[in-house]
């Protein structure tokens, strides 16, 4: 018999786990709160296969598991997961890359919504002591939907479904996505572009949807921001180290770009404080009306977290109970 171990305790049970893997796994629950090294050795010599949520497994955390098979990230992104020393010792590294989809491709039209129709700009003016007068406030940042550059960087699935609903909303829709197999842009209707830079130029707003790779660590910098229209808006539901936040405090500030987006920073919590984090938390007048920023929640509903949670499981079903390999992630894919 397999032994999975879910080391964080998420759930009051496993009796969903256990209906959909069967009587050929057992299921153990660890209490880590925050690192793998908290577990007790005896319940890390038991595991065949691991799933983790919230923490990270680097070669040290690995060097506690003896007998490890698999190793399931209950997300999409699988950064934190030192996959080379996984891919040394034969585990496999899964992840869940069908869940929270519509979320997230919401929060990021959400926060171009909002940004392009001056939402937070009035909402601060509002409420300011005193308010602003009562009547329109001129802003580069307030833009007519129809006929802007949408341009999403990453079409998988999240970007798919972003560029969609730009689409419907009226914005010229294009991305940037050299892995992708030729096609994407006529089964869609919106434009490939052949280059980053070429990206850049077509987008009023740059929705980020790729994943943190070694090849998009620092993709978006100063040079790739130079290349956006005047007044655009960049929003990132993504990973935070893609985006140079310092490259785009100096765009802010500079009044080159209009507005930003941010679900992810390039270190949660952002301990400590970046520069641009600092000024918008202090209100300061250059920024005001021109930045939101979520604490990592764009994918976050009751229905998404009941997806990590079966999908989870289906997941670990198809890998030791069927012998599929479903979701897994090849060794070279970063």
């Amino acid at each position: 018999m397999l032994t999975l171990l879910e080391p964080e305790s998420l759930y009051p049970d496993t009796a969903l786990e256990q209906r959909i893997l069967g009587d050929t796994i057992r299921i153990l629950q660890g209490n880590a709160k925050k690192s793998l090294l908290e577990l007790p050795q005896e319940l890390c010599d038991q595991a065949d296969a691991l799933m983790t949520l919230r923490m990270a497994v680097p070669k040290e955390a690995l060097d506690r598991f003896p007998k490890l098979r698999v190793v399931l990230r209950m997300g999409v992104g699988y950064d934190r997961v030192d996959r080379a020393e996984c891919a040394r010792r034969g585990i496999t590294v899964c992840n869940i890359p069908d869940y929270g989809t519509e979320e997230v491709a919401d929060t990021a039209i959400a926060m171009t919504v909002a940004l392009r129709r001056g939402l937070p700009l009035y909402h601060d003016a509002m409420r300011a002591d005193p308010p602003c007068p009562w009547g329109v406030i001129r802003s580069p940042i307030v833009r007519r939907f129809r006929g802007q550059g949408f341009g999403v960087l990453g079409l998988g699935r999240i970007g798919t479904a972003a560029a969609l609903r730009a689409k419907a909303l009226g914005f010229r829709v294009s991305f940037f996505d050299p892995y992708l197999p030729n096609g994407a842009d006529r089964a869609l209707g919106i434009t490939r572009m052949e280059s980053l830079e070429a990206l850049m130029r077509e987008s009023d707003v740059l929705s980020i949807h790729c994943p943190l790779t070694r090849d998009t660590r620092g993709l978006v910098g100063a040079a790739a921001l130079a290349a956006l229209p005047e007044d655009a808006v960049v929003v990132n539901t993504a990973r935070g180290p893609i985006l140079d936040l310092d490259a785009l405090e100096a765009g802010l500030r500079s009044g080159r770009i209009a507005g930003a987006g941010l679900d992810v920073l390039p270190v949660e919590p952002p301990v400590p404080e970046p520069a641009l984090l600092q000024a918008y938390r202090a209100q300061e007048e250059w920024l005001r009306g021109r930045l939101m920023i979520l604490p990592h929640i764009a994918f976050h509903s009751p229905e998404a977290w009941g997806d990590i949670r079966l999908k989870a499981a289906e997941t670990m079903r198809d890998i030791l109970v069927r012998g599929l390999r479903t979701n897994v992630i090849p060794p070279g894919s970063d």
